[in-house]
Protein backbone atom coordinates (compact mmCIF):
# COMPACT_ATOMS: atom_id res chain seq x y z
CA UNK A 1 0.00 0.00 0.00
CA UNK A 2 0.97 3.63 -0.41
CA UNK A 3 0.81 4.97 3.14
CA UNK A 4 0.74 8.63 4.16
CA UNK A 5 2.39 8.91 7.60
CA UNK A 6 0.58 11.68 9.50
CA UNK A 7 1.88 13.03 12.77
CA UNK A 8 3.74 15.81 14.54
CA UNK A 9 7.00 13.96 15.07
CA UNK A 10 9.01 15.99 12.55
CA UNK A 11 8.93 19.15 14.65
CA UNK A 12 11.58 17.98 17.15
CA UNK A 13 14.85 16.08 16.89
CA UNK A 14 13.72 13.22 19.16
CA UNK A 15 10.45 12.98 17.25
CA UNK A 16 12.26 12.83 13.92
CA UNK A 17 14.29 9.85 15.13
CA UNK A 18 11.11 7.98 16.09
CA UNK A 19 9.36 9.12 12.89
CA UNK A 20 12.22 7.69 10.82
CA UNK A 21 11.91 4.42 12.75
CA UNK A 22 8.21 4.18 11.83
CA UNK A 23 9.01 4.97 8.18
CA UNK A 24 11.66 2.20 8.16
CA UNK A 25 9.25 -0.23 9.80
CA UNK A 26 6.55 0.44 7.20
CA UNK A 27 9.05 0.14 4.34
CA UNK A 28 10.37 -3.18 5.70
CA UNK A 29 6.79 -4.44 5.48
CA UNK A 30 6.83 -3.61 1.76
CA UNK A 31 4.78 -0.41 1.86
CA UNK A 32 5.60 2.80 0.04
CA UNK A 33 5.63 5.65 2.56
CA UNK A 34 4.50 9.13 1.64
CA UNK A 35 6.38 11.17 4.22
CA UNK A 36 4.95 14.70 4.59
CA UNK A 37 8.20 15.86 6.19
CA UNK A 38 9.90 15.26 2.84
CA UNK A 39 7.22 16.58 0.47
CA UNK A 40 8.53 20.14 0.76
CA UNK A 41 12.22 20.87 0.27
CA UNK A 42 13.96 21.24 3.64
CA UNK A 43 16.05 24.10 2.26
CA UNK A 44 12.83 26.14 1.92
CA UNK A 45 11.79 25.68 5.55
CA UNK A 46 15.35 26.26 6.74
CA UNK A 47 15.52 29.50 4.74
CA UNK A 48 12.26 30.79 6.24
CA UNK A 49 13.33 29.81 9.75
CA UNK A 50 16.64 31.67 9.39
CA UNK A 51 15.04 34.99 8.48
CA UNK A 52 15.05 37.56 11.28
CA UNK A 53 11.79 37.98 13.16
CA UNK A 54 9.50 40.43 11.40
CA UNK A 55 7.46 41.10 8.28
CA UNK A 56 9.77 39.30 5.78
CA UNK A 57 9.84 36.17 7.90
CA UNK A 58 6.06 36.21 8.39
CA UNK A 59 5.46 36.64 4.63
CA UNK A 60 7.91 33.86 3.80
CA UNK A 61 6.19 31.47 6.19
CA UNK A 62 2.70 32.39 4.93
CA UNK A 63 3.74 31.61 1.36
CA UNK A 64 5.52 28.43 2.38
CA UNK A 65 2.66 27.28 4.64
CA UNK A 66 0.34 27.19 1.64
CA UNK A 67 2.87 25.14 -0.34
CA UNK A 68 3.41 22.70 2.55
CA UNK A 69 -0.33 22.24 3.09
CA UNK A 70 -0.97 21.68 -0.62
CA UNK A 71 1.88 19.15 -0.83
CA UNK A 72 0.40 17.30 2.13
CA UNK A 73 -3.11 17.38 0.60
CA UNK A 74 -1.73 15.89 -2.63
CA UNK A 75 0.12 13.27 -0.57
CA UNK A 76 -3.12 12.22 1.09
CA UNK A 77 -4.95 12.22 -2.24
CA UNK A 78 -2.29 9.88 -3.65
CA UNK A 79 -2.24 7.35 -0.83
CA UNK A 80 -4.17 4.15 -0.20
CA UNK A 81 -4.13 4.52 3.57
CA UNK A 82 -3.04 6.82 6.37
CA UNK A 83 -1.08 5.80 9.45
CA UNK A 84 -1.53 8.56 12.02
CA UNK A 85 0.60 9.07 15.13
CA UNK A 86 -1.81 10.04 17.92
CA UNK A 87 0.64 10.56 20.80
CA UNK A 88 0.52 13.59 23.05
CA UNK A 89 -1.84 15.05 25.61
CA UNK A 90 -4.19 15.65 22.69
CA UNK A 91 -3.97 14.60 19.04
CA UNK A 92 -1.98 17.17 17.07
CA UNK A 93 -4.38 19.53 15.27
CA UNK A 94 -2.69 19.06 11.88
CA UNK A 95 -2.83 15.28 12.28
CA UNK A 96 -6.52 15.53 13.21
CA UNK A 97 -7.15 17.62 10.08
CA UNK A 98 -5.31 15.06 7.91
CA UNK A 99 -7.41 12.25 9.42
CA UNK A 100 -10.64 14.14 8.74
CA UNK A 101 -9.60 15.02 5.19
CA UNK A 102 -8.46 11.45 4.53
CA UNK A 103 -11.74 10.05 5.80
CA UNK A 104 -13.69 12.45 3.57
CA UNK A 105 -11.58 11.27 0.60
CA UNK A 106 -12.36 7.60 1.34
CA UNK A 107 -8.94 6.64 2.75
CA UNK A 108 -8.36 3.78 5.17
CA UNK A 109 -6.86 5.05 8.42
CA UNK A 110 -4.83 3.35 11.14
CA UNK A 111 -3.97 5.15 14.36
CA UNK A 112 -0.87 4.53 16.49
CA UNK A 113 -0.91 5.69 20.11
CA UNK A 114 2.02 4.45 22.19
CA UNK A 115 1.41 7.20 24.76
CA UNK A 116 -0.23 5.73 27.87
CA UNK A 117 -1.68 9.03 29.12
CA UNK A 118 -5.45 9.36 29.00
CA UNK A 119 -6.47 11.56 26.07
CA UNK A 120 -10.09 10.66 25.29
CA UNK A 121 -13.11 12.88 25.70
CA UNK A 122 -14.64 10.35 28.12
CA UNK A 123 -14.14 6.81 29.40
CA UNK A 124 -15.25 5.34 26.07
CA UNK A 125 -12.68 7.14 23.90
CA UNK A 126 -8.96 6.50 23.40
CA UNK A 127 -8.43 9.94 21.84
CA UNK A 128 -10.69 12.75 20.67
CA UNK A 129 -14.00 11.06 19.86
CA UNK A 130 -14.26 12.57 16.37
CA UNK A 131 -10.72 11.50 15.45
CA UNK A 132 -11.40 8.01 16.75
CA UNK A 133 -14.70 7.88 14.87
CA UNK A 134 -13.04 8.70 11.53
CA UNK A 135 -10.34 6.07 12.11
CA UNK A 136 -12.74 3.31 13.05
CA UNK A 137 -15.35 4.17 10.40
CA UNK A 138 -12.63 4.02 7.74
CA UNK A 139 -12.15 0.35 8.66
CA UNK A 140 -9.10 1.08 10.79
CA UNK A 141 -8.14 0.68 14.40
CA UNK A 142 -5.86 2.26 16.99
CA UNK A 143 -2.81 0.20 17.96
CA UNK A 144 -0.64 0.86 21.01
CA UNK A 145 2.71 -0.53 19.91
CA UNK A 146 4.78 -0.55 16.74
CA UNK A 147 4.90 -4.36 16.86
CA UNK A 148 1.12 -4.39 16.25
CA UNK A 149 1.41 -2.43 12.97
CA UNK A 150 2.01 -5.43 10.64
CA UNK A 151 -1.16 -7.29 11.66
CA UNK A 152 -3.25 -4.10 11.73
CA UNK A 153 -2.00 -3.12 8.26
CA UNK A 154 -2.83 -6.58 6.89
CA UNK A 155 -6.36 -6.22 8.24
CA UNK A 156 -6.60 -2.72 6.79
CA UNK A 157 -5.33 -3.89 3.38
CA UNK A 158 -8.10 -6.51 3.24
CA UNK A 159 -10.76 -3.82 3.70
CA UNK A 160 -12.56 -2.83 0.54
CA UNK A 161 -11.83 0.72 -0.60
CA UNK A 162 -14.35 3.21 0.73
CA UNK A 163 -16.11 5.78 -1.34
CA UNK A 164 -15.32 9.39 -0.49
CA UNK A 165 -17.79 10.98 1.90
CA UNK A 166 -20.58 12.82 0.21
Amino acid sequence: MRIYLAGPLGFAEAGRIFHDAIVASLERLGHEVIDPWHLTARKKTDAAAKLPYGVRRRRAWRKLNREIADNNRRGIDGCDAIVAVLDGADVDSGTAAEIGYGYARGKKILGYRGDFRLAGDNDGAVVNLQVEYFIRESGGDIVTEIAALPAALKTLARQRPRSPAS
